[in-house]
Order: structure tokens, then sequence, then C-alpha cells
């Protein structure tokens, strides 16, 4: 009975160790969101009784998402994947083909489970020492110990798609709504930049060799684009990209361009796990919980905080808010964004949707009956800019959206010039006209025509940057990584093009913030005057 009882109790041990060990998604909860399979937050203790729990606690906020870690000033955090953790000693001095990773130390013993559950619990690493202080201790029990430690064994360990010995294939999305125009001068861009990398490759650029990680590692793989153009209406384009990546594995999307909307592209990416850097989209997706896109701006969302914080400013404000749009244009939803950011009620603010088919009466209908009290929001495209009345409204304000009516190329005329106040969430043009000699001087020399300057520049930037990255990232290529590490370098860039600064964090996914309202210097010309300074509503 009594051996019985024994091979019973060893059957449960073994189908509860298979069960921890299989258990990754309890590791992940501890590692990403710091909390134990009972549901309780995860607690960690530091020096001096310092503790932290729940979200604060969660592993993530340092070692991030990769596991690949992170830098803070100073302080250096090491990576925590298996491949670095447990990789042998010997190994590590022989082999110089593990891609380098700031804080991994090539000389350290090797972790096992026991070592690194000792360093989770009492902050004692493999060789005996002592860790940071900033490392919390973690009083975890047995099972959720090893879930943690098998979690970590697996993070980023499986191969990454669109990665090879030779080439790094990335990709670029096309909506069918895109302005051909702008499409076509992104994709010169895009191209152009695509050469001359591979270009400089079939030069003659040869790895460097050396024994030091740091140096050795540099980017030498060509880079290969696809053009990935999407059809039809918007709800079929998510099926579109699975079967277009399941095609064509890539490492990233770069760029981009869309048109009314980039909802379906951004859940598509998010879904998928694969960074989404910087697409030429006038409405993004404002989800900063989310992950794997990066955006320039808000755009017209930004506008709307924009115009929200000048009626919050105002002594007086409007009795009524008149916003005036197409249907089915970005500016719908400049509109909602705006009566939620400026807390407008029913009553006080009012929508004027036209038919896509309005024309010159329907626009001077929709602001036939505006009075001294309201304030009147145009979100018009530069057709319908240039079909207002000859006389201005007689209204407490006038806004016009710069990024729909082409910036400091919109047609307002006349009476309209001089009391429109135009949002503008870029450094003025004066102001960034040394910045933007680079980005032209490419184009002239590499004879790109310049069709639409902003797309294009914002194109070139956005190439710029992932170049950067991917130097940084040393062969470290792991989608995770690369979001990561633009998080932590952006803001170190003096060439923004028609930003005046770009700077991201984590959870921040819209590297320029703010902008100014203007309105034109002069009768006629492209001068502008800024009402105030840079504001970030």
């Amino acid at each position: 009975m009594q051996t019985i009882r024994w091979l019973f109790g060893v059957l449960l041990f073994y189908i509860a160790h298979l069960a921890v060990a299989v258990d990754l998604s309890a590791g992940e909860n501890v590692y990403r969101h710091g909390v134990l399979p009972s549901g309780e937050p995860v607690v960690g203790m530091r020096e001096a009784d310092a503790g932290v729990s729940g979200e604060t606690a969660a592993c993530v906020n340092c070692h991030r998402r990769s596991g690949l870690g992170t830098t803070e000033g100073q302080i250096v955090i090491p990576p925590i994947i298996g491949k670095y953790l447990f990789r042998p000693l010997e190994k590590n001095l022989k082999d110089l083909n593990l891609p380098h990773v700031l804080g991994y130390r090539v000389q350290r013993r090797p972790y096992d489970d026991v070592s690194l559950g000792r360093a989770i619990r009492e902050g004692i690493d493999a060789d005996g020492r002592s860790l940071n202080y900033l490392m919390p201790r973690f009083k975890l029990d047995d099972a959720t110990l090893a879930s943690l430690i098998a979690y970590l064994k697996d993070l980023t360990s499986a191969a990454v798609p669109g990665v090879s010995e030779d080439t790094l294939h990335f990709a670029t999305i096309i909506t069918p709504d895109a302005d051909p125009m702008a499409r076509q001068g992104m994709i010169d861009v895009l191209q152009q930049f695509f050469n001359d990398k591979n270009e400089f490759l079939r030069g003659g650029a040869k790895p460097i060799q050396s024994n030091s990680r740091a140096i050795m590692y540099r980017v030498t793989r060509r880079w290969q684009l696809h053009l990935w153009e999407l059809t039809g209406p918007p709800d079929t384009w998510q099926a579109q990209l699975q079967s277009k990546l399941a095609a064509e594995p890539v490492f990233a999307v770069i760029s981009g361009i869309g048109g009314k909307t980039w909802e379906p592209v951004h859940h598509f990416c998010e879904q998928a796990a694969l960074p989404c850097l910087f697409p030429n989209v006038d409405l993004p997706v404002d989800a900063e919980q989310d992950f794997y896109s990066i955006y320039f701006s808000r755009g017209v969302l930004l506008e709307a905080q924009l115009i929200a914080h000048d009626l919050h400013l105002a002594n007086t404000p409007p009795t009524r808010v008149i916003q005036i749009y197409r249907q089915e244009d970005v500016g719908a939803a400049a509109a909602k964004a705006l009566a939620t950011a400026a807390a407008l009620t029913a009553k006080t603010n009012i929508n004027r949707e036209l038919p896509a088919t309005a024309g010159a009466a329907e626009i001077a209908k929709a602001l036939r009956d505006v009075n001294p009290h309201d304030a009147v929001v145009l979100w018009l495209r530069a057709a319908d800019i240039r079909a207002l009345p000859t006389s201005v409204v007689n209204a407490k304000r006038v806004y016009a959206s710069g990024i729909m009516a082409g910036l400091e190329t919109m047609p307002l005329a006349g009476e309209w010039r001089a009391t429109t106040h135009i949002t503008y969430p870029f450094d003025l043009p004066l102001s960034r006209k040394i910045r933007m000699n680079y980005p032209l001087g490419w184009f002239r020399v590499r004879h790109i025509p310049v069709v639409a300057e902003r797309v294009q520049s914002d194109t070139y930037l956005a190439c710029g940057i992932l170049a950067e990255m991917l130097n940084d990232m040393l062969d470290s290529f792991v989608r995770d990584y690369l979001i990561e590490r633009t998080e932590i370098m952006l803001s170190h860039r003096t060439i923004t093009g028609y930003y005046p600064r770009l700077s991201l964090a984590p959870g921040q996914r819209f590297a320029s913030k703010g902008g100014y309202l203007v309105h034109f210097t002069e009768p006629q010309g492209t001068r502008l005057t800024a009402e105030g300074a840079w504001v970030v509503p």
C-alpha cells in the first residue's frame, strides 16, 4: 500500500511539473502585467522596504517586452531571455556569433533554474553577487516561479519572419483611397533609399571583423521592399494583409500611405505583432495601449486638440461650435474628437455634414445661419476651401484644418485669410528650412520629383530612422526590440524634417505632440504668423 501511495505521489509530482512547464501564460502574466496566477498583484521589495506591486512590479517595465533590456540614463538593464541567461561560459568565450545586446555580461556564469530562481527571489546573481538595488526581490511560490522561468526560456526564441542571412524584408502598405500623386512620391523615395542602401553593400562594404561584439555586427544585410497595395472596401483589408504576409514574410512595415481610414491596417499589425513605422496617414488610430504602430503625429486628431485648447482659453466661449466636414472624410473623426476634447454638448456642437456630391451652394448653406457668438470649424479639403463664399462669416472664431487644406498653400481668399485661424501641427516653414535642406537636397541629387513634399519628407525621415535603429540593434533582429530601440533613440535625432522635435517613451505612439495656430500674414502668398508659442495640448 505504501508503495502504491509513493508511486501515486510521484505521478502527481510529474503531472504537476509538466503542467508548470507548459503554463507559459502564467509566466507571461507575471512578466507583462504583474499578476499572479491567483489574480493577486505581484509584490516586489527593494532596499529600505521600498516596494512595488501589480503593473509597476511587472518585469516588462525594465526588461521590456522583448526581454532584451534597455538603458535608463547611466543604468543598463540586461537581457533576461533564455539564450543569454543560460548560455554556457565556454561557448561565450569561443563563439562570437551571438548578437550583441547592451548589458549582456559575456563572462558571467550561466544561470540554471535554481540560480535564476535565487536571483528573482533574493537578488543574487549566478556569480553569487548582489544584483542592482533597482531589481526588486519577488517572493514567488514554486509553481509561479517555474512558470516565469519557462516563459523567459521561451521569450524571443522563435525565428523572426523576414530575416535571412543576407536580406531584411520590409513592406509598405498602400490603401486604395490614397492620393495617387502622394502615393507615387512615397514609392519613389522608398525605392531610391533601398537602392542606395543596397548599392552601398554592392560597393564592397564588409562586416567589421573584431573580437568585440560591440562593433562586429553592424548591419550589412540588403534590404528588400515589398509593395502591398490593397484593393476593395476596408473590411477586406485585413484578410488581404494576412494573405500578403503569409506569401511574403517581412520584418516590419515602413512608411505606407492611407486615405480616409487606416484602422484595419493598424489592427492587422497589432494582431500580427508586426512593427509599422511612421505611415503617412492624417487620421491615425489613437490607441497608445497598442504596441506595434508608431506615428509621427496624431494628425487631424491633434488639430482637434489644438482647437479645443484655444476654445478653453477664450474669456467668453462661443455659444455654438459649428463643424463642417465632408461625409466619410477624416474631418468627421476630427469633429467627433473636438466635441469630446472641448466637452461640447449636443446643444453647443452643431455638425454640418456635406454629402459627397455637395458643391459651393451646399457649403454656403452650411454657413448661412452663423452668428457673432458662434465658432466655425472647417474640416475641408483645398477644393472646398476654394469654394467658400466670397464674404467671410460673422463668427466669433473661424478655424480651418491646415493638414486637410494644404497648410501654407491653403487656397483661402479675400477676407477669410485675415480672420481664419489655421491649425498647424508642424514646425513653421522658416523654422524648418535648414532641416528640410537634407531631404530636399537628397531628392534633387537623386532626381526625385517633389510632388508631395510633406509625405516624401516623412518617408525619407522614416527610412533614416529605420536605418539608424537597425545599426543600433547590432543584428538583434527582434520585432519588439525594433520598437523598443525606436522609443529610446528617437529623441536623439537632430534631422526631424517638418517637426521641431521627435520623442517617444514606453506607452507613447506619437512622436510629435504639439503645434501652432497660425494665420496668413498678407492678402496674397504663403507667409504665416504664429498666434502664440508651440502648444502641446
